[in-house]
């Protein structure tokens, strides 16, 4: 069993863990139990009642956090020809075909996303058992694998996170950061809660909403109840 230091012990002490919490007194009690010297990622569980094994309830998709992330990302555009003229101009910080595929068979992974053109997908496919296990595949259900590169590096550059359902059935993603207090972490929530609800399987029976957690990068989790999540 993992042991823990004061500091997390002080803030795991502050949490009722047989109280569920309602959505801005957890995000309190979330913040209050953040100790380290960086700004820490606020991150969200969302436990789901879904069979991932199904292809229609492996849930996966985007969704543009309207306070962003806390960070900026890096983004690879896989492009030719007046595609990455586009991608440049809409403020990619790197663009190319060959030679990018190259760099990465190389090692070089200095990027947080990946977009590609649905041409240039063959060449992509070279370098996938690199960035499928990193989360930097480019894919259709996320928007990644498109035309529209202005479109969507804005939006990355604005706060588009991607996530996809675990074998457990979970959704786990960031929503912040510990210095954007309650009111944005809150709204970056509530976005996320609004698409989950959104993909919600016509297969899927039961409860669709079955557990939250909310958690800073180094502290404990903070049940939230799913009872305000219309």
């Amino acid at each position: 069993m993992a042991k823990h230091g004061k500091k997390y012990l002080a803030g795991k002490a502050k949490i009722d863990r047989l109280k569920k919490y309602a959505l801005d007194e957890g995000l309190e009690t979330v913040l209050s139990t953040s100790y380290a010297k960086f700004d820490e990622s606020v991150d969200a569980a969302v436990a789901l009642g879904v069979d991932p094994k199904k292809a229609d309830q492996n849930i996966r998709g985007s969704v543009v956090l309207p306070h962003g992330t806390g960070k900026v990302p890096r983004v690879l555009v896989i492009a030719k020809g007046e595609k990455a003229k586009e991608a440049e101009d809409a403020g990619a910080d790197y663009v190319g075909a060959d030679e990018m595929i190259a760099k990465i068979q190389e090692g070089w992974l200095d990027f947080d996303k990946v977009v590609a053109t649905p041409d240039t997908m063959g060449l992509v496919g070279r370098v996938a058992k690199i960035l499928g296990p990193r989360g930097l595949m480019p894919n259709a259900k996320t928007g990644t694998v498109t035309f529209e590169l202005a479109k969507v590096i804005k939006e990355i550059k604005l706060g588009k996170v991607d996530f996809r359902v675990d074998k457990g059935g979970v959704v786990h993603l960031s929503i912040g950061r510990v210095s954007f207090g309650v009111p944005k972490l809150r709204d970056n929530f509530s976005a996320v809660m609004d698409t989950l609800q959104k993909m919600k399987p016509s297969t899927s029976k039961g409860t669709y909403l079955k557990a939250i957690s909310l958690a800073t990068t180094m502290g404990p989790g903070v049940n939230v109840s799913t009872l305000e999540i219309k």
